[in-house]
């Protein structure tokens, strides 16, 4: 499975890899950047086991990971990834995004998802595109509920974080027979 950048005129996803990733090194170590995550990504050490964990992934044909360059700034934002790829049934993740404080609330993460949700539904041709969200992070929740995600349920106390906490997990899903829709309305702006 080879995959090269996805971009629009606002971002460029590239596969993430042991030769860029130090590139996120001083985003990655941002105050609660990734609170609701059960990842920590708060050392050098920390982010390159992150990554490493998302090549044995993406070896396994089980993640696509990216980093993420804000080509408004010229600068590397983050990183975000597909997940739990299911090829038999054709239903794929969009999530561990993060992005440095300074991108957010910026439009970046619309272009990034749009760019996600394109590729899943039109080139690799996948049937459901799924997301899970903290169930207190309303702010992530609040942005797939505003690209049409729907709700599909909670998984109660699912989840061990970092300090412990058992967070529960919202279920959101975008459906192929809704994309077209989806893209039209959500995305016309971009």
């Amino acid at each position: 499975m080879q995959i090269s950048s996805l971009e629009t005129e606002r971002v460029r996803l590239t596969p993430l890899t042991l030769n860029n990733y130090h590139n996120l090194i001083d985003i990655a170590q941002e105050k609660d950047l990734i609170y609701y995550s059960p990842s920590d990504i708060s050392s050098p050490e920390k982010l390159k086991n992150y990554v490493n964990v998302a090549l044995d992934g993406y070896q396994r044909k089980a993640t696509i990971p990216f980093i993420i360059f804000d080509k408004d700034k010229q600068q590397y934002a983050g990183s975000t990834r597909f997940g739990l790829i299911n090829w038999k049934n054709k239903v794929l993740h969009i999530g561990w995004t993060w992005i440095g404080h300074e991108f957010q609330g910026t439009g970046l993460n619309l272009h990034m998802k749009f760019l996600m949700l394109q590729y899943a539904f039109e080139r690799l041709a996948f049937e459901k595109v799924e997301f899970r969200i903290d169930e207190r992070n309303q702010k992530s929740r609040k942005a797939v509920e505003k690209i049409g995600a729907t709700l599909e349920g909670i998984l109660r106390k699912d989840t061990i974080m970092n300090d412990g906490f058992r967070r529960s997990t919202c279920c959101y899903g975008i459906l192929k027979e809704e994309w077209k829709t989806i893209r039209s309305e959500v995305f016309r702006a971009l």
